[in-house]
């Protein structure tokens, strides 16, 4: 079990901190607003009420022991900035930030963020990919031209195997998972049969992942 900090419980921090929790993590969740505080009380390992700008504030939650902290303030670009260096001055290993720009990015990286997200700007493209790519159900990028999908199985795939298919050497994609169901089955052999309501998890380039999104 790792230790986190979220700083600033809007929309995003909120959803962070829960999730984080419910995987089995110790959540230190921290607001000026003790509404948001009070309603993710329950939610969390911890919740306060408390100005992360201030190192005493820091110094009294222990933030020093945290493995990682994720600055959710992307609205106040001088609050997060702020936020971000006092929590790398009192010694956070990692300290993952929200912005709303590449200025603001360039600024959080600048006063030492470890890594930066764009919430908005990459659910979009997401979202865009996924309607391009209709029976693509969900996609996570690895870099510009690679990405992993879950996609629909293709009609024709229906009743072979991976190795009849020969997916790897014809599509240049790596099967990595198929969901049947509620099940998954996490690297199937090449002799797993697919069958009708299948989804696949595959690995590789994304012109590849299309050519059997066409099929």
């Amino acid at each position: 079990m790792k230790s986190f900090a979220v700083f600033g419980l809007g929309r995003f921090g909120t959803a962070v901190a829960r999730e984080l929790f419910e995987i089995g993590h110790d959540v230190l969740a921290v607001d000026v607003d003790r509404e948001r505080v009070q309603s993710i009380a329950d939610l969390v390992t911890h919740a306060v009420v408390g100005d992360a700008r201030d190192p005493a504030v820091l110094s009294a939650l222990g933030i020093a022991e945290c493995d990682c902290a994720v600055v959710a303030v992307g609205n106040d670009v001088g609050s997060s900035a702020l936020i971000t260096l006092r929590l790398k001055e009192a010694g956070v290993p990692k300290v993952v930030c929200k912005a709303m720009s590449h200025v603001h990015q360039r600024l959080l990286e600048k006063v030492g963020a470890d890594h930066v997200v764009f919430p908005e700007h990459e659910m979009g493209i997401k979202l865009a990919q996924g309607l391009a790519r209709f029976n693509i159900l969900n996609y996570i990028e690895l870099s510009d031209d690679y990405g992993i999908v879950e996609v629909d199985l293709p009609e024709n795939w229906k009743g072979k195997t991976i190795r009849d298919l020969d997916i790897r050497a014809k599509y240049a994609l790596n099967v990595i998972a198929v969901r049947r169901g509620q099940e998954v089955n996490v690297s199937p052999g090449a002799d797993d049969v697919l069958i009708d309501q299948d989804k696949l998890m595959v690995l590789g380039r994304d012109e590849d992942i299309a050519r059997i999104c066409d099929k």
